[in-house]
């Protein structure tokens, strides 16, 4: 007992913030300043919990030596606790429910990508009092009104993504790719998924872009603060050399715990950075096969984070990808949520046709 309490006491102690920098990715909804105050908090924690066994270890050992069953009770009351909590947790079925509680907009699993919304509806949701309508056009393509219709014979502005450019918690018209398409008098196609990661939006593009005879532009979108979400394998996903791989079978409760903890291997973040650069290539690569203006964008809320910085450096930068990096004000986030609000889109918005307008004028 001595050795496991002088054993967290050390790991406390070795723990340091160039550790937790290498092992615990950036967070898109905490601040980096409370991030290093928990991590903190947390080695603090664990050498008070070292100091205690070493202390009450002298207290204990007594015990248990006089009375040895203690040592099979508890260690077999610790692995029924472990397996009645696995058993309840396989009870509950991952999937878009994961991510949307049930709420708006609404989403069914996918077996290839592992979720997409529904198709041909409309849902709000009310948030702090304003109510958002959400309509998905028979393609699963977020638009204005039940009555919109995409034209997949018009030069079109293809978007794809995750929640920040399905526009969640803004109304059609404050969204990003609404935004961009009355800015350059194009029509616009929002083909972004809530909660995709990369790998899930490419796989979507590379379905859906076939369909559109002149897209004149391809914009997908990549956050480092969220690239945590690209390291999931327990869903669909792409490895390396962008195989199509199926969900890895895993524990419930080691899921949850590494979820909740956001702990990563150095192997898994490399392997995962490795694979996102594919992915973007592959998206960049593909948007150009078909004849359409590639971009990449990367919105920040500001200050850019060193682990942002080297993120969009080492997958973005160093790879030549064609980007657009878009500082965001902090007070750009909708309270109580996180997402960009009107303006932050509109920022966003503004950047991309920015950057597209030289581009298409060429053509």
């Amino acid at each position: 007992m001595a050795c496991i309490g002088c054993s967290l006491i050390a790991a406390a102690a070795a723990a340091n913030q160039a550790w937790f920098d290498r092992h615990f990715l950036p967070s898109y909804w905490t601040p980096r300043q409370e991030i290093v105050r928990t991590e903190l908090l947390i080695r603090i924690g664990v050498a008070a919990v070292g100091a205690a066994i070493v202390l009450l270890g002298r207290k204990l050992a007594p015990l248990l030596t006089r009375e040895p069953l203690y040592l099979f009770t508890i260690s077999l009351s610790v692995i029924l606790a472990f397996g009645a909590s696995e058993l309840v947790l396989r009870q509950w079925r991952r999937g878009p429910h994961e991510f949307s509680n049930g709420g708006e907009p609404r989403s069914h699993l996918d077996a290839r990508l592992g979720w997409s919304f529904d198709v041909s509806r409309t849902g709000s949701a009310t948030h702090l009092g304003r109510r958002i309508a959400y309509t998905f056009d028979r393609n699963g393509y977020r638009v204005a009104s039940a009555a919109d219709t995409t034209d997949f014979d018009a030069p079109t502005i293809v978007f794809t993504g995750e929640s920040i450019m399905v526009g969640h918690q803004l109304a059609w018209a404050e969204t990003i790719a609404a935004q961009t398409s009355a800015m350059l008098g194009l029509q616009s196609a929002n083909i972004a998924v809530s909660g995709f990661a990369t790998d899930q939006a490419y796989l979507r593009l590379a379905t859906e872009l076939p369909r559109f005879r002149h897209p004149v532009a391809v914009v997908s979108l990549f956050a480092p603060s969220i690239f945590d979400r690209n390291l999931d394998d327990d869903r669909p996903h792409l490895g390396m050399g962008l195989v199509w791989l199926p969900p890895v079978p895993q524990w419930r409760l080691m899921a949850l715990a590494r979820r909740l903890l956001g702990y990563r291997s150095e192997e898994t973040v490399e392997r995962g950075a490795a694979v996102t650069r594919e992915v973007l290539t592959a998206t960049v690569r593909l948007a150009r096969s078909r004849g359409a203006v590639p971009l990449i964008v990367v919105p920040q809320f500001e200050p850019e984070g060193q682990q942002e910085r080297e993120l969009r450096q080492r997958i973005i930068e160093d790879s030549h990808l064609p980007y657009v990096y878009v500082p965001l004000d902090p007070d750009d986030r909708i309270e109580n949520d996180g997402h960009p609000d009107a303006d932050g889109a509109r920022t966003i918005a503004e950047a991309i046709a920015d950057a597209l307008r030289p581009e298409l004028g060429r053509r």
